[in-house]
């Protein structure tokens, strides 16, 4: 049965890759306008949750946040799993009232249009350069004490493994301790079965429900007083515990 859909997965694929572009063609305009600006930025995260939105529209993605409520304390780390390209896009129909900049991999400046928005909104990581990734964290404690929220994927990306994780790095718990701010773990359950890698030909696509698993929050009181270790052992139970079991 696999084998049988692999076309139409592919196919909704190429149907998904096409939207992106044409959307981002049309959006980029405002993007440069709105980055232009320190003032204008917060506009950007708006325009991002309407832009999900919108190609949850066009592809016929629903989202479902089920679990905890995500606290009004702010800013704060949010820690999730990475499964598939769908995670940034939903990110921001999940959580439209908790504007959030994404700490991701430099590599991401390779991409045509998206490294323009992406260096001046988010914060690319430097992940074989000690001195740039330092910068890195530097500019994600000023961009929280601006009152932004940042986003971690503490696996360093897409692992083969999905949807099961690697063990987590430790960034996210550093940077939570130095500027003292809660945890927020969250699980996208669905995702990676929703719109899987596109290199990955046999792997699926199809539209449907994407449900997105909130964790216990994990306070400021309990940053400051647990070890790194701890918390990353605390958060990786909280966003595995909804995934299936890896089998052995």
């Amino acid at each position: 049965m696999k084998y049988i859909l692999v076309p139409f997965n592919n196919i909704w694929k190429l149907y998904i890759g096409i939207m992106f572009a044409i959307t981002l063609i049309l959006f980029y305009p405002l993007f440069l306008i709105f980055l232009s600006s320190e003032t204008l930025k917060p506009l950007t995260f708006k325009l991002n949750v309407f832009w999900s939105r919108l190609m949850r529209m066009l592809c016929f993605y629903g989202v479902e946040v089920e679990g905890d409520s995500v606290p009004k304390e702010s800013p704060f780390i949010l820690c999730a799993n990475h499964t598939s390209y769908l995670d940034i896009f939903l990110m921001y129909s999940a959580f439209p009232n908790h504007k959030f900049l994404f700490m991701g991999k430099s590599e991401i400046l390779s991409y045509p249009l998206i490294k323009t928005f992406f260096k001046r909104l988010n914060i690319p990581v430097y992940r074989n350069n000690r001195i740039k990734a330092a910068k890195s964290f530097i500019q994600a404690r000023k961009e929280m004490k601006k009152g932004w929220s940042i986003v971690i994927f503490p696996e360093g990306g897409i692992p083969v493994t999905t949807p099961h994780l690697l063990p987590f790095k430790d960034g996210a718990f550093h940077l939570a301790k130095a500027a003292c701010a809660g945890i927020q773990a969250i699980t996208f359950v669905d995702n990676y079965y929703l719109f899987s890698d596109p290199e990955n030909i046999f792997d699926g696509a199809m539209p449907g429900l994407a449900r997105i698993k909130v964790h216990p929050f994990i306070s400021k009181v309990d940053v400051e007083l647990k070890p790194i270790k701890e918390l990353n052992e605390m958060t990786y139970r909280f966003i595995s515990s909804p995934l299936p079991k890896k089998i052995v």
